[in-house]
Formats: structure tokens, sequence, C-alpha cells
């Protein structure tokens, strides 16, 4: 172990020993002599061959010649103490090449390095992340260590395969955004799949409100036929992490069988929430956000649906159907297609040109 992590020690300082070899080249070539012993014992060490070297006695006795002479009880404890940091060294180098190779395919797989806390990778796509419990203690933080290598393991053929629409989305329980350009409803089955597109969606989310407006000005919706799937996000400890994100995903989906306009209800209860502003200018993302309490949410939610056109009745009939166990199943189903079969990490993602894409839509 002494070699091994001699040969690292020297790795690091070769860009320093580099730089002052150019002024002493003295240096340099002492440097390099060492280096080459170093990775001749290494070398024969990775074939699992003896040392002939005797490289690390060398290195040992380096370090212990000061100690013979003027203090000799602490050459056998220093002895020791060297071989313990020679094992540290070389964990530590392991432990951290992996952890490199780990966050590297993480970003490749997932769009983040990070597989627990998506949004704590500054180098991933900007998400409003899916969070996962951390590790209290030594031992879940190894079980979770092998948990995200197994999530990049298994994610790896959902980057490579072909992603089609038709395979998560049921016409019979989601709304598109249309206009006069897609006419009447049609099955994304039916449809050229160049041409249909999936929204993943908190509407809780910042940063789905800056891609629905990107994607408004875009015009990705008139290319894309785009159905809408709302996942509000939920913490570790199962609650909500956008307070009335819960129940404005409730009235999206209840809209859904009381459409009365050409565009869908649950497209428009999208667009206001993300495109317009109350009395005070305050954008109602924001104003749904800082609700304290789901009867205020409610209220704002039903008055919309009275602009929409909506009857009395009709609010009853969707209030009510928003509460039942259908679309608290729908609510179950949705998750799990984001969780277990879209397998995102963030929000938003979203579906389209047969590749799936986390994070902030860019014009």
């Amino acid at each position: 172990m002494v070699c091994i992590a001699a040969f690292i020690i020297l790795c690091i300082l070769s860009v320093g020993v580099g730089f002052l070899s150019i002024f002493k080249k003295d240096i340099g070539k002492k440097y390099w002599k060492t280096f080459k012993k170093a990775w001749g014992c290494v070398w024969k060490k990775v074939r699992l061959q003896k040392c002939e070297t005797n490289f690390k006695e060398d290195i040992k006795n380096s370090i212990l010649s000061r100690f013979v002479v003027k203090k000799p009880k602490l050459v056998k404890p220093i002895a020791a103490g060297i071989e313990v940091a020679a094992v540290l060294i070389v964990a530590i180098t392991i432990w951290s090449l992996l952890t490199a190779a780990k966050s590297g395919m993480a970003l490749w797989v997932f769009g983040t390095c990070d597989v627990t806390k998506p949004s704590a990778c500054s180098l991933g796509a900007e998400v409003c992340s899916i969070d996962k419990e951390g590790a209290d203690n030594p031992a879940e933080a190894v079980l979770l260590w092998f948990t995200e290598w197994g999530d990049i393991f298994e994610g790896v053929p959902d980057r490579l395969k072909t992603w089609r629409v038709g395979d998560y989305v049921d016409a019979n329980e989601l709304d598109y955004y249309h206009d006069k350009t897609w006419g009447d409803y049609e099955p994304a089955a039916t449809t050229p799949e160049g041409q249909t597109a999936l929204d993943v969606f908190d509407p809780g989310c910042s940063i789905c409100l800056q891609s629905f407006n990107h994607q408004l000005s875009s015009g990705f919706f008139e290319k894309y036929k785009t159905y809408l799937l709302p996942y509000p996000i939920q913490n570790p400890d199962g609650t909500y992490k956008f307070a009335s994100s819960a129940i404005i995903s409730r009235y999206i989906l209840a809209t859904h069988d009381l459409s009365l306009s050409e565009q869908p209800a649950a497209w428009r209860i999208v667009e206001k929430l993300f495109t317009e502003k109350d009395a005070t200018g305050v954008i109602y993302q924001s104003v749904f956000n800082n609700f304290t309490d789901e009867k205020a949410a409610e209220e704002l939610l039903q008055a919309w649906l009275q602009e929409f056109g909506y009857s009395d009745e009709d609010v009853v009939k969707i209030t009510t159907l928003a509460h039942s166990d259908e679309i608290t199943e729908k609510m179950a189903k949705n998750k799990d297609i984001v969780d277990g079969k879209i397998h995102a990490k963030g929000i938003p993602t979203m579906i389209y040109n047969g590749k799936k894409h986390t994070g902030l839509f860019k014009e």
C-alpha cells in the first residue's frame, strides 16, 4: 500500500514539480527518477508481482531516518502510522474516483450529478428536484451510495431508448393543449409521434412556470400536441414541496370530464396560474404557494371555474370529483408513471422528439 500511496501523492505533486523544474531542472530529474520507481512498483503490484525495487522500504527509511538518532522510540509507531496512512490514502483515492464516476454517469443518465437531491448539483439542469430521504448514519450512507449506483444502472436503458409519448398518455385521463391547429381530441396513439409531447409539471414549481412561458413564446404548443401530466412533488416525509400543488393538480384532473370550451379547462387553469397576475400584480403561482390552507386555494380555483363559464352546479360537481377516490387513484397513477416508468429526478420533465428532457425548456 505504501508504494501505491506514494504514487498517488507523486501524481498530485507532479503539476507543482513540473512548474518548478522549469527554473530548477535538477528537481525535475530527481522527481522523475522517483516517479518511475513508484510507477514500476505499482505496475508490478497490479500484475500481482513482487516489487523488486524495494521502493516501499526506500520511502519508509527516508521518513524514519529523521527519527532514528534523535527519537528512536518513535520509529515503530511512526512506521505503523505510515502503513495506516497509506491504506487511508489508497482507500480515499479509490472512493473519490468511484464517486466521480458515479456523479458523471448520473449526470449523463438523469441530468443531475446528485441522485438523492438533484437540485444540489450545480452542473445539472434547472429543476425542482424530487428528493429522496438522505442518510442519518454511516451504515445508511453506505447503503444509499450503493442504492444510487442501482438507480443509475437502472436508468441507463432509458438514456438509450426512443421515448414514445403514447406509452405514458391515456387520452381519457389527460388533456392536451390545443387551439384551432389541433381541432378535436384524438388519442396520442393516432397522432404521429413527431407531433406529440408530454409535459410533467408541478403547479408550484417556479422552473415549470419559466419553462411553460418559454414553450408558449417559442411556438412549442403549436408544433407539438402537448399533454399535461400534473405531478405535485412530495418531500421524503410525505408532505408536498409546494403548499397548493396537490389541490391544483386534483382540480386539473377533475375538469377533464367537464370541459365546456374548445380549449380544455385544465389548460386554462395552467395558463392562468403561470402567466397571469392578481389585482395586486402578484403572479398567481406565488399567490397559491403563499396560501396557508387548502380552503383559500379552492375558493380561488372555484372562482376561476366560474370565470371560465361553469355554472354553480358544475363547480360543485368538479369540487366533489376533485376530492373523490377516482382522482386520488389518478394522482397515484401519475406518480407511478413519473417515478416508476419515466424515472424522473426533477420537474419539469418533457418527452418529445423521441427523447426525455429534464429541466427548464429553453427557446
